[in-house]
C-alpha cells in the first residue's frame, strides 16, 4: 500500500451534516479538507482470482513464511521499509498549543503528504489520546514492527526530550522529533550560507535564541556541535544562564553547555553586539534591541504568522533576514529537511539518525544554493527539486561513515 496524495472527499459536494457556525463551506481550507487529504492505494493489481492468490492468500503465506525464517526479508517484501509513523498526542499543534489528538489529525495528514510529495517517503498519521509520556513510548514501541521510523510531531516540552529519547533507546529503527531537529537542520543550512555571505565562519558568531522550547533548545546545542561561537538562548524570565535557581533540568544542561559569555538579563541585553538573532518563541523584539546587533547581523525571526522581528525593522540594521512564512525570501521550513532525512535513512535502513547526519543534511541544503548566494537567498525552496535528492544522498552517505547503515 502507499499513502496516495489525494482528497477523497465526495463528488456531489454536497454537505454531509455535523457543520458548525465555525465552519464556512465556502472557506477554501474547509472544501480542501472536507474528506480528508490523503488515502491508501494499492501497488499491485487484484482483478481476477489469479491475482487475489498472490496478493493474498495462498501466495502470501510463503513471504510470511520466509520473514519468519529471515525476519530483515521484511524490508524488501513489505512496505516498511519506505513508511514512518507521524505520532503526536496533540499538545503543541502549529502555534494553537494543546488542541488535542483529534484537532490534531489536518495538521498530521498535512505532514504525511508533505512526506510523500517532498522525499517520496510514505507515512501514516497516528495521533494518540495520550499525553503520558511513558503511555507514548509503550504505544509506539508496539506500532513499530509496521514502520521504517517514526517522526514525532507536536509534542510539547519538556516531555518531547524525554520521549524521543526512550524511544531512540527502545528501537533500531530512526526516531526524530521535527519540531527539533528539522528546524535546526534548515537554521544551521541558512547560517552558514548567510556567514559565507559575509566573509565569515560559524566559529566567529555569537548567537541569542528566543525560546527555549523543543525547537530552541534543539538548534543551539546543533549550532553549538556545528562549530558555532557561542549561543545564549532566553526564555520568558530571560537568559537561560547557570546562576538561575529556576531551571528545569532541560535547561540547566543547556545552561551549562551554552552562554560562554557569562551573560544574565534580558533578551534585549544578550541581543547587544550579537551577530545573530534566531527566534522559535513567538512574541516581540523591540526595534532598539535590534538596532543595537552588530554589522552584518542575521535576524531569523521564525515565528508564525507574526515573526518576532517583521522583515521591514529587521532589514533596517540585518545583513541577512529569514522568516518561517513563504511570503518573504529565505523561508526556515522544515519540509526542506525532515523528507530528505528519513529518505536517506530509509534507503540505507540506519538504525538511528546520528548528529552527523543532520549536519550532512544541513550542509547538502546549503550547497543547493551554490552560485546563486545573495541576501535574499540563503536558503533554497522547498519546491526546488534539487532539494530531496542533495539530502537525500548526503543522509544516506553519512549513515555509512558513521557505521549506521544496514543496506
Amino acid at each position: 500500500m502507499a499513502a496516495e496524495i489525494v482528497n477523497p472527499r465526495s463528488d456531489s459536494g454536497t454537505d454531509h451534516g455535523g457543520d458548525s457556525d465555525l465552519v464556512d463551506s465556502f472557506d477554501p481550507a474547509f472544501a480542501l479538507h472536507r474528506g480528508g487529504k490523503m488515502a491508501v492505494q494499492a501497488t499491485v493489481p487484484v482483478r481476477d482470482k489469479d491475482d487475489l492468490s498472490l496478493a493474498y492468500t495462498p501466495g502470501v503465506a510463503k513471504v510470511c513464511s520466509a520473514i519468519a525464517e529471515r525476519p530483515e526479508l521484511v524490508h524488501d517484501y513489505t512496505w516498511k521499509s519506505n513508511v514512518v509513523a507521524v505520532v503526536t498526542d496533540g499538545t503543541a499543534v502549529l502555534g494553537l498549543g494543546d488542541i488535542g489528538a483529534e484537532a490534531s489529525l489536518p495538521v498530521m495528514e498535512g505532514k504525511a503528504i508533505l512526506f510523500k510529495q517532498f522525499g517520496g517517503v510514505d507515512a501514516v498519521p497516528i495521533a494518540l489520546a495520550t499525553t503520558d509520556a511513558d503511555e507514548i513510548v509503550e504505544t509506539v514501541v508496539r506500532l513499530a514492527p509496521s514502520f521504517g521510523g517514526v517522526n514525532l510531531e507536536d509534542i510539547s516540552a519538556p516531555r518531547c526530550f524525554e520521549i524521543e529519547r526512550k524511544l531512540q533507546e527502545r528501537l533500531d529503527i530512526p526516531v526524530f522529533h521535527d519540531d527539533q531537529h528539522g528546524t535546526a537542520v534548515v537554521t544551521l543550512a541558512a547560517l552558514r550560507n548567510a556567514a559565507k555571505l559575509t566573509g565569515r565562519t560559524l566559529g566567529e558568531l555569537r548567537a541569542v535564541i528566543s525560546g527555549a522550547g523543543a525547537a530552541g533548545v534543539a538548534i543551539a546545542k546543533f549550532l553549538l556541535e556545528a562549530g558555532l561561537g557561542d549561543v545564549a538562548v532566553a526564555d520568558r524570565k530571560g537568559i537561560v544562564s547557570r546562576d538561575r535557581d529556576d531551571l528545569t533540568p532541560v535547561k540547566r544542561e543547556l545552561a551549562e553547555l551554552t552562554n560562554k559569555a557569562g551573560i544574565s538579563g534580558s533578551l534585549e541585553a544578550a541581543l547587544e553586539g550579537a551577530d545573530v538573532f534566531i527566534g522559535v518563541s513567538g512574541g516581540t523584539v523591540p526595534e532598539p534591541a535590534v538596532a543595537s546587533m552588530a554589522p552584518n547581523a542575521f535576524v531569523f525571526a521564525m515565528a508564525n504568522p507574526n515573526p518576532e522581528v517583521h522583515p521591514d525593522v529587521a532589514h533596517k540594521y540585518a545583513a541577512v533576514v529569514a522568516t518561517g512564512r513563504s511570503d518573504y525570501p529565505n523561508q526556515i521550513n522544515n519540509v526542506l529537511a525532515f523528507p530528505g532525512i528519513f529518505a536517506g535513512a530509509l534507503q540505507v535502513r540506519a538504525s538511528r539518525i546520528t548528529e552527523g547526519m543532520k549536519i550532512a543534511a544541513a550542509d547538502a541544503l546549503a550547497d543547493v544554493v551554490g552560485d546563486e548566494l545573495s541576501a535574499d537567498y540563503v536558503i533554497p525552496s522547498p519546491f526546488d527539486e534539487r532539494v530531496a535528492p542533495a539530502v537525500t544522498a548526503a543522509v544516506a552517505a553519512a549513515a555509512r561513515a558513521e557505521g549506521v547503515a544496514r543496506s
